[in-house]
């Protein structure tokens, strides 16, 4: 053996006194971090700022955010892995997050010419308040855009996907009769009610076209959320409701009074009933609403 051999292994071996924080070998835990102008920081030292990080600005970050965060704010030469282990040595690691599935993919409104009934309905949530229970109740309508009635509706303390569908199938009864083989579309914005597996599978099942206006283009939707204008000039912001029953009784009245006796400018000044009448029976003006 070699003599530089035989002091190597002396110099390293197990007992001698070249052990690395009292490891017979790897590489040891330094319990500090550096700066880039080479200012030593403890590991303590950086637990209290990860601590005064989640107190502030970035409470929401997880620990790769929070590795950014200690290299741009403290200028800290410091690896994602260790800030985990400081992150789960101090209990504020955040928990893992689900993946969503992936939904099917939305079809987009696109422009459309309406020519008659039953070729584009729209539906919307409106909010309502009762004042003396402090508590907010639903509205959601379908409205035909060529003939401005109101097909049908749901009122109530909670506006789910299963009571967006029911809505759904309740206007697709009250038409069945009038629909054409074409089938109707349905006009929603994004809302999780209306992108849901549950209301899309109703329409499947009813065989009507859905489609999705892009984001923030209310304007896709603006027969509906002209109606919900006058809903709220004309019947909620009017009331200060004592309960939920008197809330309900007083839209269904005003939804009575719209489709049957309120006057509609676009439609010649008569109620989108008598409108709808005249449509079927082929006696209303020809018209081509773009949209």
């Amino acid at each position: 053996m070699s003599s530089s051999t035989y002091y190597w292994r002396l110099r390293n071996s197990t007992d001698g006194s070249k052990q690395k924080n009292g490891r017979p070998g790897g590489r040891p835990i330094s319990g500090y971090s550096a700066t880039r102008n080479g200012r030593i920081v403890s590991d303590e030292c950086i637990k209290e700022l990860l601590l005064s990080a989640i107190n502030g600005d970035a409470y929401p970050y997880g620990y790769r955010k929070l590795t950014s965060w200690l290299r741009r704010e403290h200028r800290l030469k410091i690896n994602k892995k260790k800030v985990y282990r400081l992150c789960k040595e101090l209990g504020i690691l955040r928990t893992q997050r689900r993946l969503r599935p992936r939904l099917a993919k939305r079809k987009v409104a696109m422009n459309r010419e309406i020519t008659g009934v039953n070729q584009l309905w729209e539906t919307d949530i409106k909010y309502g308040y009762i004042a003396a229970e402090r508590r907010f109740f639903f509205v959601q309508t379908i409205m035909d855009v060529y003939d401005r009635m109101v097909i049908d509706y749901h009122i109530g303390l909670s506006c789910t996907a299963e009571e967006a569908a029911a809505c759904l199938k309740g206007a697709f009864r009250s038409r069945v009769d009038e629909i054409r083989d074409a089938g109707v579309v349905i006009r929603s914005d994004n809302g999780p009610q209306f992108v849901s597996k549950r209301f899309q599978t109703i329409c499947n099942e009813l065989g009507l076209k859905h489609e999705c206006i892009p984001v923030r283009t209310p304007n896709k939707n603006a027969h509906i959320e002209a109606f919900h204008s006058i809903l709220e000039e004309e019947c909620l912001g009017r009331c200060e409701f004592n309960s939920f029953a008197e809330a309900c009784v007083t839209v269904i009245e005003f939804m009575d009074y719209y489709n049957n006796r309120r006057l509609h400018g676009s439609l010649g000044d008569v109620p989108p009933a008598e409108y709808h009448e005249a449509c079927l029976s082929n006696n209303a003006r020809n018209n081509i609403i773009r949209v």
